[in-house]
């Protein structure tokens, strides 16, 4: 009987557990297939960390947030290597992997395929910033908490008037921002890939003003202003070597209370955006993507990584997922900046 194993790995999100769930049905039911659950990621393959997944374990998973097999951010390639890979999944009679992760994860992925181990990719940024697939799961979910959060955050404002910043998560690119911002009404929306002045972001703040209203701007973790050269990452590397991210709204709350005199308060909403309960559309997709995954690992598609198109999946290999970020273009930001200050 083939055996298969399943990781989470990197940054929780909501949705993971009903690509699970989707997997294992799939199939269980359709290929009698067995599945098993490797613990906190790729640690839990180097541990040899392996937990049995039963159709019976995966009962209701599809509303649940969060992952049941737990993640870790464990790098295989530094910690252990192809060969600690190797030997782990021999050893515990696992055929074959079905990775639920995002750019390291795939890279980490990549490695492997090419040194002969047979793995699937299926996608997870709530950032939504692989280019290879229309929408990951957990982004709907991501925008949906923080419009909710900045609503709140804006009847404090209005009540107080005071300008409001809402942080929120955006490594590479700022599809949350952008779409939070625009769904809550934002005066400002600041994103990585364009740079925006102090002053500019500063007038935009008192016009808003000047009629009455509680500015509100919502930033891109990763919003670097005009003038300054890197993302601000006070914290230090990650274990894959990327800076962690968080706080440029506190700069920002310092220097716009010092341009318009206004009083200001920022908000970082960091990990609420990655818990709770996924939306419908997320549990949608990811269950689907789940399926397809075991559909592709049944039709020999290794090294591969599952995409929406359209309203179709499809196979694509990891190095087009690596290959190139998906951002937000210009003509998306201008339209959005139509409505700004």
């Amino acid at each position: 009987m083939t055996r298969l194993g399943l990781l989470t790995s990197g940054g929780d999100c909501p949705g993971i557990n009903a690509v699970i769930r989707g997997a294992v049905l799939k199939g269980t039911i359709a290929y009698g297939y067995e599945f098993a659950g490797f613990r906190d990621g790729w640690r839990g393959v180097l541990d040899r960390d392996l937990v049995p997944l039963p159709r019976t374990a995966v009962r209701g998973l599809s509303r649940l947030g969060g992952t049941i097999l737990g993640t870790s951010r464990t790098n295989p390639l530094m910690d252990g290597g192809i060969e600690a890979v190797r030997g782990s999944l021999s050893s515990l009679g696992v055929d074959a992997l079905l990775a639920i992760g995002g750019e390291g994860t795939l890279a980490a992925a990549q490695e492997l395929s090419d040194a002969g181990i047979k793995v699937l990719g299926i996608p997870k940024t709530i950032d939504n910033d692989l280019d290879a697939t229309d929408v990951t799961f957990g982004f709907d979910t991501a925008v949906q908490t923080a419009t909710e959060a900045i609503d709140r955050l804006r009847t404090t404002g209005e009540s107080h008037h005071r300008c409001m910043i809402a942080e929120v998560m955006g490594r590479n690119a700022g599809w949350i921002a952008l779409h939070s911002g625009m769904a809550s009404g934002a005066h400002a929306i600041l994103i990585p890939e364009h740079r925006v002045p102090t002053l500019q972001v500063a007038r935009w703040v008192e016009s808003a003003h000047h009629r009455g209203r509680a500015p509100l701007v919502v930033v891109a973790e990763a919003f670097v202003p005009e003038g300054q050269q890197a993302p601000y990452s006070p914290r230090g590397l990650d274990t894959f070597g990327r800076p962690r991210l968080g706080g440029i709204s506190l700069l920002l709350e310092q220097e716009l209370k010092e341009l318009t005199g206004i009083e200001t308060r920022a908000t970082v909403l960091g990990h609420i955006q990655r818990g709770g309960a996924p939306t419908a559309f997320d549990r949608v997709l990811a269950t689907r993507m789940g399926m397809a995954a075991v559909d592709s690992a049944a039709a020999g598609r290794w090294g591969t990584m599952v995409a929406l198109r359209g309203t179709s999946l499809v196979n694509v290999g990891f190095q087009a997922a690596l290959g190139r970020l998906k951002t937000v273009p210009e003509d998306r930001y201008r339209e959005a900046a139509v409505l700004f200050g």
